[in-house]
């Protein structure tokens, strides 16, 4: 069985590509390669921010890899936070202070002025190519949190594919039928699948 490593420490995305993939491909997560680095993050794009993990491993560990990254794209504010969701507020990856920047910068806009959209990119690298897989879900960041799933900007992001629930109020099963990440998973899986 060919392996490939999934450049995440994260349980729950690894569990899920296993599942999505079947038997065909053993995933590996950064631990089962023994990877405890901080690998870094630098780049200016989220294409260029999957890239730089997924040649870390494959630089330093010999393995095929591939890795995500996702960004939160609000019209209003040019883009922002984009590349830098996840340390929009500070660089400790606080949730909740990044959502209340996000807020904050947005007070007073009418609904139609909160346009956003959650891009992933996913590099796999395999062999001797590279790959890039891409999702998108349009949207509208909310004045308020609503639910309590998800994780990120998931309870201010009301797709408008959904029924009137942001992120936050989907059960998993829902929102990764129309995520971005669910989308990019899914030609990630379907490309795999193609090549046994």
């Amino acid at each position: 069985m060919e392996k490939i490593v999934f450049a995440t420490n994260n349980a729950h995305k690894l569990q899920e590509l296993r599942q999505m993939l079947g038997d065909r491909y053993e995933i590996l997560g950064l631990a089962d390669i023994g990877c405890h680095e901080d690998i870094p993050e630098t780049a200016d794009q989220i294409e260029g921010n999957a890239r730089m993990k997924a040649e870390y491993v494959k630089q330093h560990y010999g393995y095929d890899c591939f890795s995500d990254d996702t960004g939160l794209e609000i019209d209003a504010l040019d883009g922002e936070p984009g590349v830098y969701s996840a340390r929009y507020a500070s660089p400790g990856h606080d949730s909740e202070a990044n959502i209340d920047k996000v807020l904050s910068k947005l007070e007073g806009l009418a609904h139609d002025g909160r346009t956003a959209r959650f891009r992933t990119a996913i590099v796999l690298l395999q062999g001797n190519e590279e790959h890039l897989f891409e999702g998108q879900v349009e949207g509208i960041i909310l004045t308020e949190r609503h639910g309590t799933g998800g994780f990120g900007y998931d309870s201010i992001f009301q797709p408008v594919e959904g029924d009137g629930r942001t992120f936050a109020q989907m059960s998993p099963q829902d929102k990764n039928s129309i995520s971005h990440r669910g989308r990019a998973v899914a030609k990630l899986v379907e490309f795999l699948n193609s090549q046994q």
